[in-house]
Order: structure tokens, then sequence, then C-alpha cells
């Protein structure tokens, strides 16, 4: 037994194997949910946009990316924080302040995001009554969406956090739109048209009784996995930490949502709606990607916080392979087919022909960086990247404003795919040299094939980009692992000693107390094994049922 091996934090083979098997599992329920939830936006999307026509139909889509963008701030930043802070507080077993955590996030929640919603009608109507403008009456009815899309988010990010994908995507992804179009189907019924304006009406009732029941089960759910305790709060801690994740989350919104609203101000209305269906297209190229995330985020963050740096480069090499090859052949069918798949639309929206192809390339790369995104945000490298993500959405706004108003919506798709792509290529030079995690398609292929995956970081828990305190904590296990091995050689040679001393009249004995010590010298220490998540019975081993009904791009 070497020092390496005592300090090694990876897993066993078998034991590696089944948590890869379980995670492959959960990404299977996660990709039922996914498939499910885009077919169902597609028949929404479709049906509304022949209900309601483009106009109707772009000044719907327009509130209702405003409603996503404002939700944004109202969340405080605490859905990427609780996912996060969650699994750090499930490993330490400190029930207190995951209880605190959960309170004070809804809580803190409801309050900004009613503040927001209250400061935004001012300014709307301040606007309106200075220079009157079409959005104005839909954008206030759309202002009640603003706190129920900041509990959209947290609630999803909780149910995850729980390691229920089931729960956290299911109502948004498949109840939402549902209800939805039920309403929407009713209005139509009874007064033979659809508005705008009215399907936001249907959209924030629908959204009010999915979340409803969505806290309902999350809180039978939460109880059932956490330990009674007092709730510790650190609402200061949690708010230094939330703020950082918060302005990285807003500057990837705003990669993702400005392109949307530029178009409808530059070109207007018709071609927003055109140039939204035309985005919700090409999110097909990453929704592999963003379903394997649903599950593979806890993953990481409960891997680093156990220091288990070989361990988490396997998981997410692994990760990048599930991603690359479902992402490659989407990517080609969409090229190839674009026309007749825009022409489900309308006839209008085949417009988005180069739109959508352009859009479907920047997407190709998103997905081929792999999970690079989850990785700087679940390894707490959220104030290293936040310059990252603010270059990149000023960027995006300014080639935006360039190449919109001279090439029209295609210079939206062509500013945002390259915005998209320097995006991940610089984050993907932070993780290498900050986490020493590479998430690339080709290192993953590359080592695949080698068959050396995670062998840099096998026997030493310090990788080139680790912290100092992570390289300090390493050094000093390894040397209470070397004096573990010394004081293990000394006790073995001095029981070798007393048996060879006692041999002849009680050999049988000794052989007796050798057997009874010899487990304690051999057990492995808390650092050469890494146990699943140490929580109540919901581990990180379950899966929802097979039966259940089975993905926000987080974007």
């Amino acid at each position: 037994m070497t020092p390496s091996s005592l300090t090694s934090s990876s897993l066993s083979p078998a034991h590696e194997d089944f948590k890869l098997r379980t995670l492959a599992q959960d990404a299977g329920v996660a990709l039922v949910i996914q498939i499910l939830g885009i077919i169902l936006l597609y028949v929404v999307q479709v049906t509304l946009a022949q209900w309601m026509g483009g106009v109707q139909y772009g000044i719907y889509q327009y509130v209702i990316s405003w409603s996503a963008l404002l939700g944004l701030p109202a969340g405080l930043g605490f859905p990427r924080a609780v996912l996060r802070l969650f699994a750090e507080y499930r490993v330490k077993q400190d029930w207190g302040r995951l209880r605190g955590i959960a309170r004070s996030s809804w809580w803190l929640t409801v309050g900004a995001s009613l503040g927001l919603a209250a400061i935004a009608a001012v300014l709307v109507l301040v606007i309106n009554y200075s220079h009157p403008f079409a959005y104005a009456v839909p954008l206030l009815m759309g202002l009640g969406l603003i706190p129920l899309q900041a509990l959209l988010q947290l609630q999803l990010s909780t149910a995850r956090a729980m390691k229920d994908v089931t729960l956290a995507y299911a109502p948004s992804r498949i109840l939402w739109p549902v209800v939805t179009l039920c309403g929407g189907y009713g209005l139509l019924a009874q007064m033979g048209q659809v508005t705008g304006i009215s399907m936001v009406a249907i959209s924030t009732l629908a959204l009010t009784l999915v979340l409803g029941f969505q806290l309902g089960l999350m809180f039978q759910r939460f109880n059932d996995q956490v330990e009674p305790a007092p709730a510790i709060y650190m609402n200061r801690v949690w708010l230094g930490i939330s703020v950082v994740l918060l302005i990285q989350q807003a500057f990837a919104t705003i990669l993702n949502q400005t392109d949307v609203i530029m178009v409808g101000s530059f070109v207007g209305p018709e071609a927003a709606g055109i140039y939204s269906a035309s985005v919700k297209t090409g999110l097909w190229v990453s929704f592999v990607l963003q379903t394997v995330n649903m599950v593979a985020a806890p993953a990481f963050a409960t891997l680093y916080a156990q220091k288990d740096m070989a361990g988490l480069q396997r998981v997410v090499s692994q990760v990048t392979l599930w991603i690359f090859w479902p992402s490659m052949a989407i990517a080609a069918i969409l090229l190839i087919w674009t026309e007749p798949i825009l022409g489900i639309f309308g006839p209008s929206f085949v417009a988005a022909n180069w739109w959508l192809k352009v859009l479907v390339v920047g997407q190709l790369v998103n997905a081929l960086c792999g999970s690079v995104g989850s990785v700087v945000i679940m390894t707490g490298y959220q104030n290293q990247s936040a310059h990252i993500f603010g270059y990149s959405a000023l960027l995006n706004v300014g080639l935006n404003f360039l190449a919109i108003p001279t090439l029209g919506a295609v210079g939206a798709a062509i500013a945002t795919s390259i915005t998209v792509v320097i995006w991940n290529l610089w984050l993907s030079q932070l993780v290498v040299r900050e986490v020493g995690i590479h998430c690339s398609i080709f290192y993953a292929l590359r080592h695949r094939r080698d068959g050396d995956d995670g062998a840099a970081l096998e026997g030493a828990t310090i990788g080139p980009g680790v912290t100092e305190s992570v390289a300090a904590e390493s050094i000093a296990t390894e040397a209470s692992a070397t004096e573990a091995v010394a004081t293990e050689a000394s006790a073995t040679e001095a029981s070798a000693t007393e048996a060879s001393a006692t041999e002849a009249s009680a050999t049988e004995p000794s052989a007796t107390e050798a057997s009874a010590t010899e487990p304690s010298a051999t057990e492995p220490s808390a650092s050469t094994i890494v146990p699943d998540v140490p929580d109540s019975p919901a581990t990180a081993t379950e899966t929802p049922p097979a039966d259940a009904n089975p993905s926000d791009p987080d974007a």
C-alpha cells in the first residue's frame, strides 16, 4: 500500500460503473421528459401561431421573453445557489442550513419578484404616458408572470437538488404547456379568436396552478429526505453567493433573449415571432446537453465537494460522450431539412431558413464543448467566470445592434452564434486552467481511445488548476496517509515479532489474534472510498418510477 493509494479518492471500478449506470438511468428519464417537453412546445407554438397569426403570436412571445428576462433578477440568483449548496450541505449532513436555505430562498424570491413587478409596472406606465407604444397593455398584463417565472426556476432547481428529475421538469415542461393549450382552445371555442393579451392571461393562470401543485409535492418530498433539525439561517452569506450567480445567469440569459427582443424592437412583432420559432427549433441541437446536465450537475457538485477530481473527470468525459453523437445527428437533420421543418409553423415561417442554419452552427459548438457551464457553477468558480459572461453579453448586444439594422433577423442569428462560440471556448479554457477538468469532446474521444481517462488525476486529488486551498488540504491528507502507512508497518512488524515469540506455546491463539486485528489494519479510510451522498432514504442511486410522467434549457 502506498501513500498515493491512500490519498486517491477515486471509486472502485464496480462502484464507479454503478454510479454511471444510475446517472445514465436518470438521464434516460430526463430524456423522456425533454423529448415530451419539446414536442409539446412545438405543438403549442404551431397551434398558437395558427390560431393567432403572426402579429398576435409575436406579441405573445414578446411578453413571454420579457417575463423570463425579468424573472432572473427577481430570483436573486438562488436557483443556482440552491443547486450547489444543497449538494454541499448533504455531503456534510448539515440539515439545519439545508432547511434554512430552502425556506429563505423561497420567501426572498417572492418578496423580490413582487417588488420588481411593481417597479416594472410604474416604468411601463410612465413610458407609455410619454411615448405610447403597442406593447404597453400586453406588458402590463404579463407582469404577473415575473414572480411566477422566478419561482419556476427556483422550484425547478430545488427539485433537481433533491435528485427528482421528474418533479423538477415535468410541471414546467409537460403540465404548463398542456394547461395553456387547453385554456387557449377553450377561449377559441368560446370567443372565436385568440389574441396575444388573452393568451398571456391564460399562461399566467396556468403557471400559477402548476407551481402550486409542484410546491405541494416538493414539501412532502423535502421532509422525507431531510432529517429534522432547527433551521439555521445565513442569509448574508447565501446572498453573497447568489448575487454573483445572479449576475452570471443574467448575462447568460441576455445571450438567449436579447436577439428575440431586439428583432421585435428593430424589425417588428411579426419578424420576432418568426425568429423566435427558428430559435426554439435550433435548441433541438443542444437539448441532449440540457437533458444530461439535469442529472449531472448535482453529481459534479458532489464529486467536487468530496475532492474526487479523478472521478469528476471521468463523469464529465462520459457525459460529453453521451452528448456528442445525438447532437451531431440532430444538427444534420436540421441543416438538411430546414424548410420542411419550419413549414410546420406556417408558410411565412419558411423565411427563417438561413436564420435557423446559422443558429444550428452556434448550438452545435455549444453541445461539443460539453457541460462546461455546469462545471463552472458546480465547482464554485462563479467569481472567476463572471467576467466571461459579462463580456459575452455585451458582445452579443453590440453585435445585434450593429447587425440587425443592416441584415435584419439573419444578422441577429449571426451575432448570437458568434457570441455562443466565443463564450464556450472561453469558458472551456477557464475550466482547464482553474479546475483542471477537460469538458470538450476532443479530450473525451482521445482519452477514451487511449483508455486513460482520468488517469492523470489518479492517486492525487490535485490538478493543475485546483485552488491553493484544495492543494494544501490534499498535501495534508497525503502527509497523514504517509504517517498512517508508517504506523501500519510498525504495527505489522510488532505483531509479527510477537507471533514469532509465542509460536511454540500458543500458535493457534496467536493466529486468531492476528486474524482479529487484520481487518482494522486494512480497513480503507474515508478518503479512499467516496460514498454516495449521505442523506436520507432518497440517495443518488434512486430513479423516478418507470411509469412516472417523464428538462429550461438553463438558458
